[in-house]
């Protein structure tokens, strides 16, 4: 079954909110790595100064539920404002419920980033539903074995 958790968005200051809720629920970031870290792709040139900004960060919040986030950039970011910087965030538990929960999701919606296979290792697809929510779904294989 599909695990459900709020992933926010930020305009560059992820890193600091992160360190904040890391002093008020405790704990470790699962994981931070940075725009830095992305290979570079035909066509999708970073500015220089958003290198330091964070491209996905983790904090497990209990067992079952973790905050996660990063810093808006790109395409996907175009309609980002004050109140609407969330995205739900799915992790389903196979593949083919991945692609099954991103077909009906991004029915009627825009699909910003199709699922594919990512550098991280995930398979993993952007999308804005017919009413304006964005969503993130992704499977791990390695997560599912764990």
């Amino acid at each position: 079954m599909a695990a459900v958790n709020v992933y926010l968005n930020f305009d560059g200051n992820c890193e600091e909110a992160f360190n904040f809720y890391k002093s008020v629920f405790g704990g470790e970031f699962s994981y931070i790595g940075r725009f830095s870290d992305m290979p570079p792709t035909e066509g999708n040139q970073m500015p220089a100064e958003h290198a330091n900004r964070i491209m996905h960060v983790g904090l497990p919040i209990s067992k079952e539920t973790s905050l996660m986030g990063s810093d808006t950039g790109g395409e996907w970011a175009s309609s980002f404002k004050a109140g609407n910087n969330f995205s739900i965030y799915v992790l389903a538990s196979s593949k083919d419920e991945a692609d099954k929960l991103f077909a009906g999701i991004s029915a009627g919606g825009h699909a910003t980033m199709p699922m594919a296979m990512t550098f991280w290792g995930d398979y993993f697809g952007m999308c804005t539903d017919k009413f304006g929510v964005s969503w993130m779904v992704s499977y791990n294989e390695q997560q599912q074995q764990a």
